[in-house]
């Protein structure tokens, strides 16, 4: 299974609409920094602004972008499992690697109905499965018991844990199917997944220094846990900035790639664009980095 840095990508905007030129831009900067794949329309692209033909048409591009070079998992997820079941067809139909789904939000399911949810989505494709918990977005725990119950399931292979509790990423990795994969969904907390034994990041601030984290996450997965620890340190204040400071995910990030010429600085409702004072603080930090 997928191993090390898979960036969750930006979706770019230019007049409204999806900007496949700079969208092809960012797969090669990607490929070119060494990542072990690509994730468009999760969260940090986006996707719940998206159409659904957009979202197809993303991953379609992704996918032909990206030209074998590395997988490309897919978000899929919907809390509506027949819309999940349907973008997660679409994927696989396009050549899609494997297809990431976050837990369903807004209607708070059962722990049931959340097993459920992906059993169906399992066994409508041949797809590898990555479940994606986020309780800050979805207001529900896909919780350990869970997950091991999922990691039963032949086609579900791993989850993207930002859940912030590391005592839960070991109960995971202790209790699931052996290969079952843990990657960490919040960058900060990829040290100490990985070293619990974790399978490596979805990360955002690899959309901006791919190279960088790369590096990272090969080291902790070598088991070269100083060298690891020190190239965290350095990209401590990065990371802060594009993913725990200042506003949500995907502004940050969106607007450091705009800074740096990558795409355009637009945002769909109701995300918009950082405030002044913030952006100040983000150029800052970039130029810190030699990145502006």
């Amino acid at each position: 299974m997928w191993r090390g840095c898979l960036t969750a990508l930006v979706t770019p905007f230019r007049g409204s609409e999806v900007d496949f030129a700079a969208l092809e831009r960012l797969v090669d900067a990607q490929v070119a920094g060494g990542v072990q794949g690509v994730v468009p329309c999760g969260s940090t692209g986006e996707s719940a602004t998206l159409t659904h033909d957009e979202h197809i048409r993303v991953v379609e591009a992704v996918v032909r972008f990206a030209r074998g070079r590395v997988p490309v998992i897919a978000g899929t997820g919907s809390n509506s499992t027949a819309e999940a079941v349907r973008l997660t067809r679409a994927a696989e139909e396009v050549g899609a690697a494997g297809a990431l789904l976050l837990s369903p939000y807004y209607n708070k399911p059962t722990q049931e109905g959340i097993y459920e949810h992906y059993a169906a989505v399992a066994a409508a494709t041949r797809l590898p499965i990555v479940a994606y918990n986020i309780p800050g977005r979805t207001a529900s725990n896909i919780v350990p018991e869970t997950i091991a119950r999922l990691s039963r399931i032949e086609n579900v292979v791993g989850v993207k844990e930002a859940s912030g509790s590391l005592q839960q990423v070991i109960e995971i990795i202790a209790t699931a199917e052996s290969g079952f994969a843990v990657w960490s969904g919040d960058d900060i907390m990829t040290l100490p997944i990985v070293a619990a034994g974790g399978a490596g990041a979805i990360a955002v601030s690899s959309n901006i220094v791919p190279g960088r984290f790369v590096a990272f996450t090969d080291a902790l997965i070598a088991g070269d846990l100083a060298r690891a620890r020190d190239l965290m340190y350095d990209l401590l204040p990065l990371v802060r900035a594009l993913t725990m400071s200042f506003e949500v995910n995907p502004i940050p990030v969106k607007t450091a790639a705009a800074i740096l010429g990558l795409c355009a600085e637009e945002f769909r409702l109701p995300l918009t664009p950082m405030s002044p004072a913030n952006r100040s603080q983000l150029e800052q930090v970039l130029r810190e980095h030699s990145l502006a």
